[in-house]
């Protein structure tokens, strides 16, 4: 283990409370929409697919989240957990969000994730669909930052 890649806690095996906690941890993460804390949580070597991008370490990775999240404004986002083994977890995920016009759309995907003996995450392969939506669809209203305890995950809201 270096400098570079402290435990990230949980760590493999996971069990499936660990595996919980780790979905809802990254949607914490996602939702302070900064770029350089999100990428620290993958190793320096990640390999992610996102849509049709395919990204090789932290440094892609931060300069991917600082162009979705300068495009993607008022972005807030619901994972959870679909299955998981001792190193992989694979989630289902919305999230809203607008374009620069004022189009809302709700986004809709799943990951497939998989991790080191550290905790962070090595791969990540993301399949996701935008659907437009208009403004009183919406279902994601918190303020900007982490989803409030109370407030209802993806099937609570029927998605």
């Amino acid at each position: 283990m270096s400098i570079e890649t402290p435990l990230r806690p949980p760590v493999p095996p996971f069990t499936y409370e660990e595996a919980v906690q780790k979905v809802r941890m990254a949607e914490d993460a996602w939702n302070t929409r900064d770029p350089k804390k999100v990428a620290l949580a993958y190793t320096p070597d990640t390999r992610w697919r996102n849509r049709s991008e395919f990204l090789n370490g932290r440094a892609e990775v931060e300069a991917f989240l600082t162009r979705k999240w300068a495009s993607e404004t008022g972005y807030r986002l619901i994972k959870e957990i679909w299955a998981h083994s001792e190193n992989r977890i694979a989630v289902r995920f919305c999230y809203e969000w607008h374009d620069a016009s004022g189009q809302y759309f709700r986004s809709y995907g799943n990951e497939n994730w998989e991790f080191s003996a550290t905790g962070h995450m090595a791969t990540r392969h993301a399949s996701i669909n935008d659907l437009p939506i208009s403004e009183d669809q919406r279902l994601f209203h918190w303020p900007q930052g982490p989803r409030p305890e109370e407030h209802p995950g993806l099937s609570d809201l029927g998605l």
